[in-house]
């Protein structure tokens, strides 16, 4: 099972972060062949870091709540809240298989998208897929309750990003710029 975990940063935690720089490392290593992606978000305007991402392959939601409060950061309180979701990965792949994803500096977003209804964009739109990084619908721990889609992708600016998906499908629509994560 799939899972999206969104930690969203306490206003000036960044101190706290830099110290448990490795000890989060650390923990990620102990999933390193379970993520499917990972990696800050950033204020674009101030560069600040807003959260981290991370898109993880699990046996179960217990695992997946484990992984997400377990985590270090989560732990010593650096974070506001947790966005935890079933996910699908439509690409079937992961970042590391993303062309130039480590080697090239390039603006990306991660897309948050949270609905209720009707399941939309269940699959990556074509035009996109080339600049898709990760794709998939959000979902409710029973796997089949749609509750939005969640995408990362190579993109020049938040209004691009914006264009991936059928806004009106959406109650709230978040663009983060994000950078791949982990260590280099």
């Amino acid at each position: 099972m799939e899972f999206l975990a969104y930690h969203r940063d306490r206003p000036g935690s960044m101190p706290l972060r830099s110290a448990l720089i490795e000890a989060h490392w650390s923990y990620m290593d102990g999933f390193a062949e379970q993520l499917i992606a990972r990696g800050p978000t950033f204020d674009e305007a101030t560069d600040t870091v807003t959260g981290s991402v991370h898109i993880v392959d699990l046996p179960d939601p217990a695992a997946a709540r484990a992984f997400a409060f377990d985590e270090p950061n989560y732990q010593a309180g650096a974070y506001r809240d947790v966005l935890l979701r079933r996910w699908t990965n439509t690409l079937g792949r992961t970042m590391w298989d993303h062309p130039d994803l480590m080697t090239e500096e390039a603006p990306r977003s991660l897309i948050l998208a949270l609905g209720e209804g009707d399941p939309a964009d269940l699959t990556p739109p074509p035009t996109h897929k080339p600049h898709l990084i990760a794709y998939g619908p959000l979902l409710a721990d029973d796997g089949t309750t749609w509750l939005g889609t969640a995408a990362i992708l190579d993109t020049p600016d938040p209004t691009t990003a914006h264009t991936l998906l059928t806004p009106t499908a959406y109650a709230t629509v978040e663009v983060h710029s994000w950078a791949p994560g982990g260590r280099r």
